[in-house]
């Protein structure tokens, strides 16, 4: 069994003006977010053999409590700018591309194309967490698959049991 863990980048800061968007950071809730996020992947979800992210300043802050926390050495972390607002499609071929020895890999990226792609790999699974994740991929939200072993070069739309949805807001008192 294979695992792919796919990250929205937690809520960012839209109220600097000439701000580019590749260099947006997140706000202050947004952070509260990714240190839940970090917090709650340590402890309930496979560690990632391989973490796949966009340059985006808000995915890189994203992820950093992430690796903070996560027991050393971290694993091989792949900033790539062609992760920035890709597309479902461009996402997926992303994953096919995956070496084959990864077990488990995490993708920290945008919407629509990471709400996209869950949506897409999504067959079976959790019908209440199925039903959240189809309603909306929010900042901060993280969707666990299981995929079965086999090259990464197979993946394919509807390959994933959806093993959990979770939401930042799930995780954090209001």
């Amino acid at each position: 069994m294979k695992i792919i863990l796919l990250l929205r980048h937690a809520k960012s800061a839209w109220g600097q003006p000439g701000l580019d968007d590749h260099e947006r950071p997140l706000n202050k809730r947004g952070e509260r977010a990714a240190e839940a996020m970090a917090e709650h992947i340590v402890h309930n979800a496979p560690r990632p053999d391989l973490i796949l992210c966009s340059t985006a300043l808000r995915t890189r802050q994203t992820l950093a409590p992430l690796v903070h926390r996560l027991a050393s050495p971290a694993p091989p972390i792949a900033l790539e700018k062609g992760l920035y607002l890709a597309s479902k499609p461009a996402l997926l071929v992303r994953l096919r591309a995956v070496p084959d020895e990864v077990r488990t890999v995490l993708q920290i990226g945008h919407n629509e194309g990471i709400g996209e792609l869950a949506g897409a790999l999504a067959g079976p699974g959790d019908p209440a967490a199925l039903d959240r994740l189809h309603e909306k991929f929010p900042t901060g939200a993280l969707a666990t698959f299981e995929v079965a072993d086999g090259p990464w070069r197979d993946l394919a739309p509807g390959a994933g049991k959806l093993v959990a949805f979770i939401r930042a807001r799930d995780l954090l008192p209001e």
